[in-house]
């Protein structure tokens, strides 16, 4: 009898995400989920935006590393308590693009940290972030900002890969690789039923990989910049310099972050549905202040802001361990990857032509992510004019000429080159200005459940 209660314990305890694992067992899933994230890409990206050499790629990826770490450890650990992962986020890099080659590194940097600390206030001591949710952020809103961030950062992607080094048709050959393995091993592992499934993922690494191969052939790799980098380095403060603050700069970042926090609300619900935990107005708020502290904390190593990743609650789904211990291993180790240059400057050598191939169809998965948390809702006019016209917008912003851009006011400038804040915001003021039958409020403030 005292087994048998031992063992109703223990499946209670699992199937509430409290089940007991070892610590091997921990650091194997929290390998997992890191191998999940393929995190060093919007760092890479955001280098290459802002013409960085490749030691400075280098620094910038060891640093991200170690802010997700960090934060990582501060959302599973104690503020929202969830297995939540937290990477960098696709959200604000042309905006911190803009601003960092229009006002400098260090006014990029300055601009991270009031936004970070108003979403912290948002959720405590205020208390009001999970109030924000329940009125103004249903799927319709969600899912159009993640149409928008596909579709506004693809163009980035895809003129990278013509401007790439190299010739237009060494460039379209190695992309056209990259982005066929990449397409393939997405396939096989959706659709695999035996240990093949696996291989989705690790399909990023296989891509990148393999793509980088066929680049070295046209000598388009080098790893010139791994002979100096040491095996293993503290992170320093301030890496790129001290932060600056610029008004303009640091209003169009606190717009960043609200999107951002829409961004990762989605993945906060997909996570709450996969291992059984209510998301209450508690642990929205809560994951309101671990994610404004954690992207505070980043701030200071100089990494992008941070969100919550979905891609992980795929992974708890697979294994069928909801702990949060796996995750919080997968913050530590974050950490201590972050503190081997070694490691990061074999990454910044992935040819810029290897990454954006893989980086448009990432473009291609979030536009569609965002069009998977809409199709439930009826396409009504209105419902058509919420989210078509954000996209119509953000295309705007992007396919802006240089001339004209050039020609506006900073704050502006900022903006307009950012079509993902130009697309949320008119996706928040479309679904607020404009009136809705009644059937159409109920379908449309039903919680998102994924929009990453």
């Amino acid at each position: 009898m005292e087994n048998m209660a031992k063992d109703l314990e223990a499946k209670g305890n699992i199937q509430k995400g409290k089940e007991e694992i070892t610590v091997g067992k921990s650091i194997f899933l929290g390998v997992q989920q890191i191998l999940a994230m393929d995190l060093f890409i919007p760092p890479i990206i955001l280098a290459g935006l802002l013409s960085f050499s490749v030691s400075d790629s280098a620094l910038l990826i060891q640093m991200t590393f170690i802010a997700c770490g960090i934060a990582t450890i501060i959302q599973a650990g104690f503020a929202m308590k969830l297995p939540v992962m937290q990477g960098p986020s696709f959200v604000p890099l042309s905006a911190l693009a803009a601003i960092g080659t229009t006002s400098g590194i260090g006014t990029m940097i300055g601009s991270l940290i009031p936004g970070a600390l108003i979403i912290a206030l948002l959720g405590y001591p205020l208390k009001l972030y999970s109030k924000v949710v329940r009125k103004v952020i249903p799927p319709i809103v969600a899912g159009t900002v993640i149409v928008v961030v596909g579709i506004s950062l693809m163009p980035s992607a895809i003129n990278s890969i013509y401007t790439a080094e190299g010739s237009f048709g060494e460039n379209i050959l190695v992309a056209t690789v990259t982005a066929a393995v990449l397409i393939f091993c997405m396939y096989v592992g959706e659709k695999a039923k035996s240990k093949w499934k696996y291989i989705k993922v690790v399909s990023v690494i296989l891509a990148l990989g393999l793509g980088s191969l066929v680049a070295s052939f046209f000598g388009l790799v080098s790893f010139a910049s791994l002979e100096n980098a040491s095996w293993f380095q503290m992170p320093s403060l301030f890496a790129f310099g001290a932060p600056q603050f610029n008004v303009h700069a640091i209003l169009v970042m606190i717009v960043v972050y609200l999107i951002v926090t829409i961004e990762t609300t989605g993945t906060w619900f997909t996570v709450s549905n996969v291992t059984g935990e209510e998301l209450n107005d508690k642990r929205l708020n809560g994951g309101a202040f671990g994610e404004g502290l954690g992207c505070f904390v980043g701030s200071f190593f100089g990494g992008t802001p941070v969100t919550g990743y979905s891609s992980n609650a795929g992974i708890i789904a697979i294994t069928g361990v909801k702990s949060r211990k796996p995750i919080i291993m997968g913050g530590i180790m974050l950490v201590v990857l972050g503190m081997m240059p070694k490691l990061t400057s074999l990454i910044a050598c992935i040819p810029s032509v290897v990454i954006n191939s893989v980086f448009a169809i990432l473009c291609v998965i979030i536009m569609m992510n965002g069009f998977k948390v809409v199709k439930g809702l009826e396409f009504t006019e209105r419902n058509m004019i919420v989210i078509g016209v954000p996209i119509m917008l953000a295309l705007f912003a992007v396919l802006m000429p240089a001339n004209v851009l050039n020609g506006l006011p900073e704050i502006v400038t900022y903006f307009v080159s950012s079509g993902t804040a130009i697309g949320a915001i008119a996706a928040l003021i479309l679904n607020l200005v404009l009136p809705q039958k009644q059937v159409e409020r109920v379908n449309t403030n039903k919680p998102t459940v994924n929009i990453n």
